[in-house]
């Protein structure tokens, strides 16, 4: 017995001696690859092409993202060009409505003087989506949808967008007026009590349709939304991008989604021994990461209301210790107690018998305003 203690401890301060960081042995010229992704659409739906660059796997706090500015356009075998706008950040927009029967090359020239090539490209014709719905389940409820693939359309990549309404813990309808000295309500564009927020998932969802029988893909899970998320306290919606891919570019965005679950998200690092469709024009040997498309996109959108989902409750950590204060805000208190903001009157005190209150009980700004984490402004697709 003596003995298998003193060896498992001999193991242990082994193992634990031995350990020192990794550092890989990368040519630095592999440290700042230029990476393309994007999936134009073919009939005028706006779509974007992303530049950026690969950046050492180490962290760095220090590290900001860097963008090349370029010169960005498609041209056909026939000559038609079709500049794509410069949007910042490395992003690149095109909306044209151009021919489906044409193939297509990417032209990309940086301010550095390097330009780039993408091989040809034949644009593929996406199916429509069947269906967009979900279903609850123990854990919350999965968005799923249903589509069909066919000779030209095999491999398909989903994306989306999520948009939901929100409340905060306390709602409010009184703000204070420094002018006049006294707590007023709030005109419509000023409300804090219901607000949207939302953004692109950088979640990539890939599907071969073969796999199944007639290529009928059944109820492709999207996304699981746990019954406890705020995204799911008034009303929740999402908008899926369907779009049909070669195999090529399958298996570029395949190596993608497993990079992108492996290290955190689509701007992470990248290592630089994924390649696509682009070359270099200058230099056949330099590493370029990428792989752009071309084809329809097609796009369903769904909405889940809190009343389909009773009686699950949103607990949002943000307002757990949010409370009404008790201490009833007098008339002669108002600058003192509500002229910093950071303090808001929310229930009015009223004597019996009167019409004017006599004060204001207050709570945090930050339990009451939605603001600070999202938006006021209904956006022009929600419904109600």
């Amino acid at each position: 017995m003596n003995r298998l203690v003193y060896i498992s401890l001999l193991c242990v301060i082994l193992l634990n001696g031995c350990r020192e960081p990794f550092n890989p042995d990368i040519d630095p010229t592999d440290l700042s690859v230029l990476v393309v992704e994007g999936y134009l659409d073919t009939q005028g739906i706006p779509s974007e092409l992303k530049l950026s660059y690969t950046r050492n796997i180490q962290p760095d706090d220090s590290f900001s993202p860097t963008y090349p500015e370029a010169d960005v356009y498609l041209r056909s075998e026939a000559g038609a060009e079709y500049p794509l706008t410069n949007k910042g950040l490395g992003i690149f927009e095109f909306a044209y409505d151009i021919p489906e029967d044409e193939n297509y090359r990417l032209y990309i020239s940086t301010n550095e003087g390097k330009s780039y090539t993408s091989d040809l490209i034949k644009p593929i014709l996406t199916p429509d989506i069947i269906e967009v719905g979900f279903e609850k389940n123990e854990l919350g409820a999965e968005v799923y949808l249903t589509t069909k693939g066919d000779e030209n359309a095999d491999d398909f990549l989903w994306t989306y967008e999520e948009t939901y309404a929100f409340r905060p813990k306390i709602s409010s309808s009184y703000r204070y007026d420094e002018e006049l000295d006294d707590v007023v309500i709030r005109k419509e564009d000023e409300r804090t009590n219901l607000c949207y927020r939302g953004g692109v998932s950088p979640d990539l969802i890939l599907e071969t349709s073969s796999r199944f029988e007639n290529q009928y893909v059944f109820r492709q899970s999207i996304t699981q939304i746990l019954q406890d998320e705020e995204r799911l306290s008034v009303r929740y919606s999402i908008l899926i991008s369907q779009k049909a891919l070669d195999k090529e570019a399958s298996e570029f965005w395949e190596i993608l989604r497993k990079n992108t679950n492996d290290l955190g998200s689509i701007f992470s690092p990248l290592p630089s021994n994924i390649r696509g469709n682009i070359r270099s024009d200058q230099d056949s040997s330099e590493p370029v990461i990428g792989h752009v498309s071309l084809g329809t996109v097609k796009q369903k959108r769904l909405f889940i209301d809190v009343r389909e989902v009773i009686p699950w409750r949103a607990q949002e950590p943000d307002y757990f210790d949010c409370f009404i204060d008790q201490d009833t805000v007098l008339i002669d208190r108002y600058r003192q107690a509500f002229g910093t903001g950071s303090f808001v009157p929310v229930v009015s005190i009223v004597l019996e018998g009167a019409y004017d209150p006599i004060g204001y009980r207050g709570a945090l700004r930050r339990c009451t305003d939605c603001t600070l984490r999202g938006t006021n402004i209904k956006p022009d697709f929600w419904e109600d």
